[in-house]
C-alpha cells in the first residue's frame, strides 16, 4: 500500500539514486565474463578510468565542487587565510633545535638559528588565528573569517591551533606530495581537505578569502602571496587586507622599492600590502577595512 502511494507521489524522484543504483550493482549474483571485465564497471566507480590522462578535466571540475560543497554545507562564509612556512619551529622547540645544532657545520648551525628567531611568527599565526576565531563573527546567518590554513606544520599549525583552542573549527587545505604530508592534528577533521592540483587548492584559499596574513616562508609561500597580489594588482580580485609578518626578513629577501624604482610595478602597488609584527595589529587592520567592532 505505501509503495503504490509513493508511486503517486508527484514530488516523488523517479530515477533511482547514483547510490542505490551502485547498491544494485554489488549484488549483482550472475558471475559472467562480461560483468567480471572492468569494462563493466559503473563509470563513477571506476579507479582506472577516472584516473586516465583523458579525464583530467573532470578531476579537475571535481577538486573545484567538493571543497566548494563541503564548505557551503559548514556555513563558512569567509575565511582568514594564513600563509607560512612549514619549518619555523614553535617557541618551545627552540631551545632543543639550538642545543642538537651546536655540533652542525657553520652554515647549517646558521640556518637553524635563523628559523629559530622566527619562531616568533609562530606566536603571532596563533594569536591572531585566536582573536579572530574568538569573535565568532556571524553574518548572513554563516561564520565569518573561519581560519584557513595550509593544513600543514609550523605556522599552518599555529594557526588551526589558535582557532582550536578558541573553541572554533578551522580548515585544512592539505597536498598530496612525494614525500609524507598529513594534516595537523588542530584541523577540524571534517573541514580536513586534500587536493591533488596545486591551482585548484589556491584557487579555494581564495574563493571565500576576506583577510590574508603572509607569515616569513619558502617557494610556496612566495608563489600564494605573489599571485594574491597580482590577482588585486591586476583588477582580477576586489581588494582585501593583506597583513604581511616579518618586514626584516621580507625586505631582506624581496627588494620591493626596487621593483618600483624599475617600473616593473607602480609605487601604488607597494600599498596593496600592509606590514605587521603581531596579531593585534593585524587584526586591527582587518577590522578598520571591514569597520568591525574590535
Amino acid at each position: 500500500m505505501t509503495d503504490k502511494k509513493s508511486e503517486r507521489d508527484l514530488s516523488d524522484r523517479k530515477f533511482y539514486t547514483a547510490d542505490k543504483e551502485a547498491e544494485f550493482e554489488k549484488t549483482q549474483l550472475n558471475q559472467t565474463p562480461q560483468t567480471a571485465h572492468p569494462a563493466y564497471r559503473l563509470a563513477f566507480q571506476d579507479t582506472d578510468f577516472l584516473l586516465r590522462d583523458e579525464l583530467r578535466p573532470v578531476r579537475f571540475q571535481l577538486e573545484l565542487l567538493k571543497p566548494e560543497m563541503l564548505l557551503d554545507e559548514a556555513g563558512v562564509g569567509s575565511t582568514l587565510v594564513m600563509y607560512g612556512s612549514a619549518r619555523i619551529p614553535p617557541p618551545e622547540a627552540c631551545e632543543t633545535a639550538l642545543e642538537g645544532a651546536k655540533d652542525l657545520p657553520e652554515e647549517e648551525r646558521r640556518v637553524v638559528e635563523n628559523l629559530a628567531k622566527k619562531s616568533k611568527y609562530y606566536a603571532e599565526a596563533y594569536k591572531l588565528a585566536r582573536i579572530a576565531s574568538e569573535k565568532s563573527i556571524i553574518e548572513d546567518s554563516k561564520r565569518q573569517f573561519v581560519v584557513c590554513s595550509g593544513g600543514g606544520p609550523s605556522i599552518m599549525e599555529a594557526a588551526n591551533k589558535g582557532a582550536s583552542d578558541a573553541g572554533a573549527e578551522s580548515i585544512g587545505l592539505n597536498i598530496i606530495l612525494p614525500h609524507e604530508q598529513a594534516p595537523n592534528r588542530y584541523v577540524t577533521p571534517y573541514l580536513s581537505l586534500n587536493f591533488h592540483y596545486f591551482a585548484l587548492r589556491k584557487m579555494h584559499f581564495l574563493l571565500r578569502a576576506r583577510a590574508v596574513a603572509v607569515f616569513p616562508g619558502g617557494f610556496g609561500t612566495f608563489d600564494e602571496f605573489f599571485e594574491l597580489l597580482t590577482l588585486i594588482q591586476t583588477g582580477k580580485m576586489k581588494p582585501m587586507p593583506i597583513l604581511l609578518f616579518g618586514k626584516d626578513f621580507w625586505t631582506r629577501v624581496i627588494d620591493f622599492d626596487a621593483l618600483a624604482d624599475e617600473g616593473t610595478i607602480s609605487k601604488k602597488d607597494l600599498d596593496l600590502f600592509r606590514w605587521c609584527e603581531d596579531a593585534e595589529e593585524a587584526w586591527g587592520h582587518i577590522s578598520a577595512f571591514y569597520k568591525l567592532d574590535r
